[in-house]
C-alpha cells in the first residue's frame, strides 16, 4: 500500500473490503467495476451466495466471495472471487469452483441450472518463473492423434448459447498484484494497479473505481472497524516476516547440510538430500515462529501442511 498518502486519501485493502465493505449490496458496484473490466463485458451482481466459503473469518487466507450474477447476454453465472494464499495454491483453486458448484446445485436440479463459471484468484506472490500478470486458463478436449480439438455439433450450440465445448467448463483466471505499478488506459491495468498499491491512480477511468475511491476510504470506517483493520495488517506483516525469515534460516541449514553431504558422498546426492531435508525444516521453523507469534494453529497447519502431531 502507498505509505506516502495520509489515511483520509488512503483506501483499504482489497482483501479486508472482500470479507467486510464489498458485501454490503450498496457496495456491488465496486466488484461489478472489477468484473466487468476482467471479463470484458458487462457484469451485473444478483446476490451473494451463502456457504460456509461466504463466512466471515478473520482467516486471512480464506477470503472468498461467492456471488451469482448475469453478463451482458443475461446468462447466470457463477463467480468465486478469492485472494489465495500460497499453500497448496492449485488445489485450493480447483477445490474452490469443485464447492460453488456443490453450493449451488441442489440434488435433483438441472445440471444446466447455471450457465457459467469463473474462478477469480488475487495472488500477492510470484510463482517461479511466471512472467505475466494475469493468466486465463481453459478446458479443452484435444484428439490425441489428430490434434484436432473436439467441436460441438450445430444443434448443441444453439442449445447452450455456445461455439466451444469449453465455454460450458469453468474458466480460470489468475492475478499476480504484486508489485505492479504500471497504470495505463487498460481497464483491468487500472485495476491492477489499485489492487498492488492500494491506490487509485488520478486518471483512472475503469469501471468501479470511482466508487471505490469514495467508498474504500479508511477514513470512513467506524473507530471499532478501523482498529480492527490495523490489526489485520499488523497480523499479514508479522505473517509475512515469520514466513520470510524462517524461509531463509531453513534454506541456509539446508544447503549447508547439503554441501557436508555432498562432499562425503557425493555433490549432487548430497545436496538433494540436504535440500529435501531443508525443505522439512523449513516447515517445522514456520510452524515455531507462527506459533510463538501467537498465530492460530489451524493457519499454521493450513499453511505448513503439518498436522497436530507434528505440531506437537
Amino acid at each position: 500500500m502507498d505509505t506516502t498518502h495520509s489515511d483520509d486519501n488512503r483506501l483499504i485493502r482489497f482483501d479486508w473490503a472482500m470479507k467486510r465493505l464489498l458485501r454490503d449490496k450498496a457496495n456491488f458496484n465496486v466488484l461489478e467495476g472489477f468484473l466487468t473490466s476482467l471479463l470484458g463485458e458487462e457484469i451485473v451482481i444478483d446476490e451473494l451466495l451463502e456457504s460456509e466459503g461466504n463466512a466471515d473469518r478473520e482467516d486471512g487466507k480464506q477470503n472468498r466471495v461467492d456471488l451469482l450474477a448475469k453478463d451482458s447476454t443475461g446468462r447466470k453465472i457463477l463467480i468465486e472471487v478469492q485472494n489465495q494464499s500460497e499453500d497448496q495454491f492449485f488445489h485450493r483453486i480447483l477445490f474452490g469452483t469443485s464447492k460453488i458448484i456443490n453450493d449451488y446445485i441442489n440434488r435433483g436440479d438441472k445440471y444446466d441450472k447455471i450457465d457459467k463459471i469463473y474462478s477469480i484468484s488475487l495472488v500477492y506472490f510470484n510463482i517461479v518463473s511466471n512472467s505475466d500478470y494475469i493468466y486465463h486458463g481453459t478446458t479443452d478436449f484435444i484428439g490425441i492423434h489428430n490434434g484436432e480439438p473436439l467441436n460441438m455439433s450445430e444443434r448443441w450450440k444453439r442449445k447452450y448459447k455456445v461455439t466451444k465445448i469449453s465455454e460450458i467448463y469453468p474458466e480460470y483466471y489468475i492475478l499476480f498484484a504484486s508489485d505492479f505499478d504500471k497504470w495505463s488506459k487498460t481497464p483491468i491495468d487500472q485495476w491492477m494497479y489499485f489492487l498492488s498499491q492500494g491506490v487509485v491512480h488520478e486518471q483512472s477511468d475503469a469501471p468501479g473505481l470511482d466508487a471505490a475511491r469514495e467508498k474504500m476510504r479508511i477514513d470512513r470506517l467506524s473507530k471499532e472497524e478501523r482498529n480492527a483493520y490495523y490489526n489485520h495488517l499488523e497480523s499479514i506483516n508479522s505473517m509475512h516476516n515469520v514466513l520470510e525469515n524462517a524461509k531463509e534460516e531453513a534454506h541456509f541449514e539446508g544447503v549447508t547440510e547439503g554441501m557436508q553431504m555432498g562432499f562425503e558422498k557425493g555433490m549432487e546426492k548430497g545436496m538433494e538430500k540436504g535440500m529435501e531435508k531443508g525443505r522439512a525444516d523449513e516447515k517445522r521453523q514456520i510452524a515455531k515462529q507462527m506459533l510463538a507469534n501467537g498465530i492460530d494453529r489451524t493457519i499454521v497447519k493450513t499453511i505448513t501442511g503439518l498436522d497436530d502431531e507434528e505440531l506437537e
